[in-house]
């Protein structure tokens, strides 16, 4: 089946911006999310600046019995779930529980959780370690706390591919819809600011170590120097075309193509695959290059990532050929959640008009990118492209179109 597949709902945490209108609203200003951390003391670890999500409290928003249960990351899920829902305009309890399903990406799982219990068990014994750390750090944990907040019983599951893995997830929820469940959640939140979660971060050897906020995260720049992490993401409500129009709802457009491939074996001589999925990801969708009016990219901020990302949108679409912009330059990194924040940017962009900016970046000669600067540009965005690459060679496109 080859229905159309749109996107009804948007429930948006980033770090600077709670909630959709807050998000959107600040990144078109340029507001920068990233800051020293402040989740711990970050002083005696060679990085210290990440993008934290500002002003959630999961006393406020959450039922008191699921607090000792859950990590922050799926705290903010669930919280961001509900949004979504109302955004979309849907009311779990009024549509067939096994026509409902989950479908999210994760990074790491709940790490924060369990350090805490890692904690516990070293200094005080196994007894006093929590019964929910057997899930609770799980990269599963998100799919299964938001169909059971929801009483979703259709078909579920999580997607672990970095930060490909919000894209991944989306296409997932896509075929599921194609074969006949209503609507799926999907989407991804991630959140490993944690000391424990922090050290495996540094492990990959690409995180920024500046102490500049400004000049930490530079993708496409000759400074570049690594990624600064974050924490956050969107979840988003997925629908067949049809029952959306049956039910009247409100579309932020369509998921019409995805590619994804992954990168040779290092030293093989072969290319990278990033350029591969993107053509995969412009045939499923039935467009040509010229038809793309923005990419969203995956924007690594290292020089060899940065040099392959842009040779792949130069071959595709010509030098200086497609608005590019990151709009994660604001947010750092935030790993699975990455990629769904950028679809959630893609698809305000086609209803705004607006694509959002890439701040602090000088854009190097060495690439010929027509890199959106840092304001806004106007422009009728009809069909987005998104990016996203995950450690280990991972590489997945979505396109969205304006719905109609």
């Amino acid at each position: 089946m080859t229905a159309s597949v749109v996107v009804t709902g948007l429930g948006v945490a980033a770090p600077n911006g709670l909630g959709t209108g807050d998000f959107w609203a600040a990144t078109l200003t340029g507001k920068n999310g990233i800051g020293r951390i402040t989740r711990f003391d970050p002083s005696s670890y060679p990085a210290t600046l990440a993008g934290e999500v500002p002003g959630f409290v999961a006393e406020d928003l959450l039922p008191s019995r699921l607090l000792p249960q859950t990590d922050r990351m799926t705290r903010i899920a669930l919280v961001a779930t509900d949004w979504a829902l109302a955004d979309a305009g849907v009311n779990p309890k009024e549509l067939a529980e096994f026509d409902m399903g989950v479908v999210t990406a994760s990074s790491s799982g709940g790490f924060e959780f369990g350090q805490g219990e890692l904690e516990k068990l070293w200094s005080k014994g196994g007894q006093y370690v929590s019964a929910y750390q057997s899930f609770a750090w799980f990269y599963a944990v998100n799919s299964g706390q938001i169909s059971i907040r929801n009483g979703m019983k259709g078909p579920s599951g999580v997607v672990v591919s970095d930060q490909a893995g919000g894209l991944d997830a989306v296409a997932q929820a896509r075929r599921q819809i194609r074969k006949g469940t209503a609507l799926i959640v999907s989407g991804s939140i991630d959140a490993s600011i944690c000391p424990w979660g922090w050290v495996a971060q540094l492990a990959s050897g690409r995180l920024s170590t500046s102490e500049e906020p400004s000049r930490a995260f530079l993708p496409f720049d000759a400074d570049a120097c690594g990624h600064v992490p974050g924490e956050g993401g969107a979840i988003l409500i997925l629908e067949s075309g049809e029952s959306a129009r049956a039910r009247g709802a409100r579309v932020y457009g369509e998921v019409s193509g995805y590619g994804a491939t992954f990168d040779p074996v290092p030293g093989s001589g072969r290319e990278p695959g990033l350029r591969k999925a993107v053509e995969l990801a412009l045939a499923d969708a039935d467009v040509e290059p010229g038809d793309v009016d923005v990419v969203f990219a995956d924007a690594a901020a290292v020089p060899e990532l940065d040099r392959v990302e842009a040779e792949a949108i130069t071959a595709l679409f010509g030098p200086h050929g497609v608005p590019v912009t990151a709009p994660k330059t604001m947010t750092g990194r935030l790993y699975s959640g990455a990629g769904s924040l950028d679809l959630a940017a893609a698809l305000l962009s086609i209803n705004s008009g607006r694509i959002p900016p890439t701040v602090n970046v000088e854009l190097a000669a060495e690439y010929p990118l027509d890199l959106v600067g840092p304001r806004p540009r106007s422009a009728a965005v009809r069909t987005a492209l998104v990016l996203a690459r995950g450690h280990g060679g991972f590489n997945s496109a979505v396109v969205v179109r304006a719905a109609g």
